[in-house]
């Protein structure tokens, strides 16, 4: 066997500190002291909270097709931390696919309860993409609830797209085969490739916050949304603009053409149980 020399023995260890500090750290930001155990506790308690904001229609005024989950931990009684608080602890546990898990199977119960929103989007991390067990898990949920496919919305963000290729197409093409929906987030942030999302065949598209920030001051944002929903319209693919904070904005895209929007001028994040007739 070959024995390691000086350099190798110091490069090991340093790899070993910088996990040991990385760890450290983990549990000073998140208050635990053993962070897999809180988060696999939440888990299987359900101290985690569901929360919905919803996505409107620009052409039929009050009609609410859609609506983005996002998740809360519950944390010593009534506090609710968001999810810049525990979601990187899930990420460097690479405990993420255990969490898409668990938001899907409860974005279908409230669906299998009576939603009046018909499709609720769920947001896929990276580790999700990988996971080639994740897609078979859904359609079991989905069956075993009776709920229609194509209620769930499947939310990848552009990035992921974009440096993940390979993953996101046979993320994508799991997901279509059970009749389940796709939407890139982010879209336009670093590059709009229009391609991929024929490719993918993509059912929507959220255009990112910048552009529809500086839709009313920025000839280039308006060009890049222009190109955007010319594009959609011909491949079918809907267009969302979102980050909509002031009342103006949403006539601006839909002056624009934009079929949808989401943003605290249209909908705060309630519970996601607002939104179930049940």
């Amino acid at each position: 066997m070959k024995t390691k020399g000086p350099v190798e023995l110091s490069q090991d260890n340093r790899s070993q500190d910088g996990d040991r500090f990385l760890e450290r750290m983990d549990r000073e930001l998140s208050g635990w002291a053993d962070p897999v155990a809180r988060l696999k506790h939440a888990l299987g308690r359900d101290e985690l909270l569901l929360f919905a904001q919803p996505i409107v229609s620009l052409r039929e005024r009050g009609h609410i097709p859609m609506a983005e989950t996002l998740v809360r931990l519950r944390e010593e009684e009534v506090a609710l931390l968001p999810p810049g608080e525990f979601l990187p602890v899930f990420e460097h546990f690479r405990m993420m696919p255990e969490l898409d898990r668990w938001v899907v199977r409860h974005v279908v119960a409230a669906l299998a309860s009576g939603s009046r929103v018909p499709q609720f989007g769920v947001n896929i991390s990276v580790q999700t993409l990988a996971d080639t067990e994740f897609i078979a898990a859904v359609a079991e949920f989905l069956a075993r609830a009776k709920v229609k496919p194509d209620s769930l919305i499947f939310e990848i963000d552009e990035n992921d797209l974009l440096g993940r290729r390979d993953e996101t197409e046979r993320f994508s093409a799991a997901a279509k085969a059970i009749g389940c929906k796709l939407l890139i987030d982010g879209f336009g942030r670093r590059s709009i490739s229009f391609q991929a999302l024929k490719s993918l065949d993509v059912d929507f598209v959220k255009v990112d916050g910048v552009i529809v920030r500086k839709l009313a001051t920025s000839d280039v944002a308006r060009s890049k949304m222009n190109a955007i929903v010319r594009v959609g319209e011909v491949i079918g693919v809907g267009v969302i603009g979102e980050c909509v904070e002031e009342p103006g904005t949403a006539s601006v895209l839909e002056a624009a053409g934009v079929g949808y929007a989401q943003g605290f001028a249209i909908g705060a994040p309630e519970p996601i149980e607002k939104f179930c007739t049940a």
